[in-house]
């Protein structure tokens, strides 16, 4: 875990979210405010609706916030063009998703190379970090499979590797255990944990389960909007 006087590098200030409707703006974050710092997690539970989802297109760039900001290392990604913008995501920020979005046509190590596409191809040092981090993950006899070959587990274990093999500052989740059994889901949420912090990280998970969220340094809970701390 990082020290405790490291200044934070993921900054979330008063963040607001709302939509437009015929009737009037639909909000679904309201003033949401946090900071985490190299090394730590956080969990955010939540219903559904309740506006997870949302935020987590935000700190991953994905939307801005109607109101508020989120610094990263001390940049606003928000005062980016968009090319700029979409650079930055590629260099700063790794996704999993609860569907793991992996290329059925695509081998698993060229699935975990697709973050390198953008810059036309990956550099042999890219296919080593790539083979390496499958290794670490439990595939490394599995590189020349395709997904349809895999089961629900490995599709995710890809999906992780794809999301750190440009080593990005944050990781960010999105009901990363949601279509796995019991015991795929706890050693999945174990491993996320173990990559994470071995690569001093951030991450920020949005979860139902108890369970994964119980696994984290911290857990908050969105309620009308809002984040509250959980004990």
């Amino acid at each position: 875990m990082a020290s405790s006087a490291s200044p934070a590098e993921l900054v979330v200030e008063n963040v607001a979210k709302e939509y437009a409707t015929p009737a009037e703006p639909l909000r679904v974050l309201n003033g949401v405010s946090f900071s985490l710092r190299r090394g730590e997690n956080l969990a955010i539970l939540g219903p559904s609706g309740s506006g997870k989802s949302t935020l987590l297109s935000i700190l991953g760039t994905l939307e801005p916030p109607t109101s508020g900001r989120v610094t990263l290392a001390r940049e606003d990604p928000f005062q980016l063009d968009e090319a700029e913008l979409a650079e930055y995501r590629r260099e700063n920020i790794g996704f999993v998703f609860q569907e793991h979005h992996l290329l059925p046509q695509c081998t698993v190590l060229e699935n975990v190379l697709v973050p390198f596409l953008a810059d036309g191809a990956a550099a042999p040092e890219d296919q080593h970090r790539a083979a390496e981090l499958l290794g670490r993950v439990g595939l490394a006899e599995r590189l020349a499979h395709r997904p349809a070959e895999l089961s629900g587990g490995e599709r995710q274990r890809v999906a992780i590797a794809r999301a750190l093999v440009r080593e990005p500052t944050l990781l960010l989740a999105d009901e990363p255990t949601g279509n796995l059994d019991r015991t795929t889901a706890g050693s999945i949420g174990k491993l996320l944990l173990e990559l994470q912090a071995e690569r001093n990280a951030i991450l920020v998970v949005v979860t139902h389960s108890e369970t994964l969220a119980g696994m984290l340094h911290k857990r908050m809970e969105l309620d009308a909007g809002r984040l509250v701390a959980v004990a």
